[in-house]
């Protein structure tokens, strides 16, 4: 079957840039999500989310008759789920978006189309989504019960791509398809086809959630080791940024920089979706989730005792997103150390220059949004916190010269 007409399901971070490489490649695309305002403003051929040149991508595609936004499902070829997949209380993942999703596509599905999951996921949610469209249309058959004779075919393709680069690397990035049959795999294969250059690699639906996983898990344990030799070399007195850049010289390593914790949907989740099914076996992914959390408990530390000396009540926090350069605040642990602040009574002044108001999680009352500039000419002798090292903050001599706290090596 041909995909001419495709449902993107999740207007986000991954969900837009993908529907906006199809229509770019001259496929139909329907994107589906249930924030109106952002269906409202992708519809006028603008954005609601911050990335390269994704504004361009999009207005080319609304303008073109290739991509228009609505905020329910319609019928298509293939239907690709990008929804958010958070956690509960106590770490168990949160699959509510996925089943949302799942029974909102279902009424309008027809045999011989394709559903991909694209959320990271925990191991067996692709089935568990199979599982939920069954549920939903009881006249179409499905792999769980039909295999390769099934109506519709199911598979998984996690994302893997780097905020602040994701229409390079979704186009240029190897992809990981798990289909529940060899057919189901090769239907996702022919539709990321249309755009992908990198290599369309086959395995089985397990094998490719747990590789996603995997591979975050990978860095987050890489991160915790820089962020627990940060925690060792500040005990001791050693300038951390120093004793990396000279381990780094052996040829064989290759310490990744610290920072006050760990954030994003992927890096900051993932791992416990692992431990969520494999508590027992899962240890050093578990501690290495422990040490990244425990970081931001230490940078307020680190604060209040800077605080006390200073006796001041007001700090100037350099940074709310969840890495450099980007609008994104999921799971951002500098929002996090924010917050805590707050809560603790002091006054914020927060330099976040690619957002244009304070969160709605922040007290407003006792948070205030300013421009680097603005904070350059009133931040003397203040305390100051470097959260993110943002392009404003990298390097700035002027800023450097303030003596602030740095937390990420933003002047390192």
């Amino acid at each position: 079957m041909s995909f001419t007409r495709i449902s993107v399901v999740g207007l986000g971070y991954i969900g837009l840039p993908t529907a906006a490489v199809f229509a770019a490649r001259g496929k139909t695309v329907i994107g589906v999500d249930v924030n109106r305002r952002a269906v409202e403003t992708i519809n006028r051929g603008g954005i609601h989310i911050v990335e390269p040149e994704l504004d361009m991508v999009v207005h080319a595609a609304v303008s073109g008759g290739y991509l228009r936004a609505t905020t329910t499902p319609e019928p298509a070829d293939a239907f690709l789920i990008a929804v958010p997949t958070p956690f509960k209380d106590g770490h168990e993942p949160d699959l509510g978006y996925i089943e949302r999703a799942s029974r909102a596509i279902a009424p309008v599905l027809k045999a011989g189309n394709l559903v991909v999951l694209e959320s990271t996921s925990p191991v067996g949610a692709t089935e568990q989504m199979a599982q939920w469209l069954a549920e939903g249309r009881p006249d179409l058959t499905f792999p769980s019960t039909h295999g390769e004779a099934s109506d519709i075919r199911i598979a998984h393709c996690p994302e893997r791509v780097l905020p602040g680069h994701v229409l390079r690397e979704l186009v240029e990035n190897d992809r990981i398809i798990g289909g529940l049959t060899p057919k189901c795999s090769a239907a996702a294969v022919r539709l990321y086809k249309t755009f992908v250059e990198g290599e369309c690699i086959v395995t089985d639906a397990r094998t490719a959630e747990m590789c996603k996983l995997a591979e975050n898990s990978f860095r987050d344990v890489n991160i915790a080791f820089a962020n627990e030799l940060s925690i060792i070399c500040d005990k001791l007195g050693i300038d951390v940024w120093a004793l990396i850049r000279l381990a780094n010289h052996h040829p064989r390593v290759n310490i990744l920089r610290p920072g006050p914790g760990v954030g994003g949907h992927c890096i900051a989740v993932d791992p416990w979706f692992i431990v969520s099914r494999t508590p027992n076996e899962a240890r050093l992914i578990r501690c290495a989730r422990e040490v990244n959390d425990y970081k931001p408990e230490l940078v307020v530390s680190k604060l209040k005792a800077e605080a006390a000396a200073r006796d001041s009540q007001q700090i100037y926090c350099l940074g709310a997103a969840f890495k450099a350069d980007i609008d994104d605040l999921r799971e951002s642990p500098a929002l996090g150390i924010v917050q805590r602040l707050l809560d603790e009574g002091f006054e914020i002044k927060l330099v976040e220059p690619n957002i244009e108001e304070v969160p709605a999680s922040l007290r407003k009352d006792r948070c205030e949004l300013v421009g680097f500039d603005e904070f350059l000419g009133q931040g003397r002798d203040a305390l100051i916190a470097v959260l993110v090292p943002h392009r404003e903050f990298r390097g700035s001599e002027v800023l450097r010269s303030l003596r602030p706290l740095d937390f990420c090596g933003a002047l390192n």
